[in-house]
């Protein structure tokens, strides 16, 4: 047999990029011979490909190497991207059809992830649902989660409610036949996730001691929706914490960071975090609102921290604290 060359060991190794080999695998596979000159001098040519960049050695054990994945420039101008807007529609006060105060500052582009990240039992449906009947006519949806499907498959007794209490939302088609996909997922929602429409999970659940792993699933969702479709994704978090559960990892793939708190004791108060991209700047700001039905979103307004209490909800009189009076010991008072 004649002698091996470079370039075959290039060759082969393109079918392995992101994979490790080793010496003893390339050699079987190129069948060279024990006692030929190829079988010590491809040790050689590995060291040559790594200079190259072709290859790197793993680290872990003599002999064994990491193909590392080729890539091709971006060209960037001279060619058509796609830039456009996403028509994405916020939630919307019930009664009045007024949008939500701040959010139509936010800029969202296909391929979006958009995070609702709240306490428990204080309107993450909400929102979601709300996403979902803002855009049903906009985009095909795709809605799974913990929320919407009984264990045998069917629709959740509570979830069927909520829908039939947003009666100004035409949920079904002239056929009779539902307008959005309803997929009896709750868990690896990404294997899920379809291209280019509004997906919508509510929610994910990461087990204790584990929330590192949400960044990954949030990357794999993202990647999932396409260029044209959005994510809108909720997880659970603290009160009061400015993340999900999962901290910095619940932030790094997303594009909208929406955290649910309560406000009192019978509302919810939105507050922006992270916007990736905005018309002005509005990280930090809040709005409160009423949740009537489980879903409908009432006497939506911007409310910003107490100045007597600074948002502690205790105000200082002297050597103690009594519950602040101005906010009602909310911490916040509408702007």
């Amino acid at each position: 047999m004649a002698e091996i060359t470079i370039e075959e060991v290039r060759a082969y190794l393109k079918g392995a990029q992101g994979r490790e080999i080793d010496l003893d695998k390339l050699r079987l596979d190129l069948q060279i011979d024990r006692g030929s000159k190829s079988w010590s001098s491809v040790r050689m040519m590995m060291l040559r490909l790594a200079e190259q960049r072709v290859v790197k050695p793993s680290g872990r054990k003599d002999g064994v190497y990491k193909v590392i994945p080729q890539v091709n420039p971006v060209r960037v101008f001279g060619i058509n991207h796609n830039r456009e807007l996403a028509p994405l529609v916020f939630p919307k006060e019930y009664d009045t059809g007024k949008e939500m105060p701040l959010l139509d500052n936010v800029i969202v582009r296909g391929g979006d992830l958009i995070l609702i990240a709240g306490v428990s039992n204080y309107g993450k449906t909400a929102l979601a649902m709300n996403f979902l009947a803002e855009n049903i006519n906009i985009y095909d949806c795709v809605l799974m989660g913990n929320e919407y499907v009984t264990a045998d498959g069917q629709p959740t007794p509570r979830f069927i409610s909520r829908l039939e209490s947003m009666e100004q939302v035409g949920w079904v088609n002239a056929a009779g036949e539902d307008k959005f996909t309803l997929l009896p997922v709750m868990s690896d929602f990404a294997e899920y996730v379809q291209k280019n429409k509004l997906n919508i999970i509510d929610w994910i659940n990461i087990e204790t001691g584990e929330h590192y792993m949400i960044g990954k699933v949030l990357e794999d969702i993202k990647r999932g929706v396409g260029n044209k479709g959005i994510a809108v994704v909720v997880i659970q978090k603290s009160e009061l914490s400015d993340s999900g559960r999962g901290g910095q990892f619940t932030k790094d793939f997303a594009d909208v960071e929406l955290l649910i708190d309560k406000h009192g004791e019978h509302e919810s108060r939105l507050t922006i975090g992270k916007v990736k991209e905005y018309s002005k700047y509005i990280t930090g700001k809040s709005v409160a609102y009423t949740i009537a039905n489980g879903v409908k979103l009432l006497n939506i307004r911007e409310v910003v921290k107490c100045p007597s209490c600074y948002g502690k909800k205790w105000k200082k009189m002297g050597n103690t604290s009594i519950p602040c009076p101005d906010c009602f010991q909310i911490g916040y008072i509408n702007k």
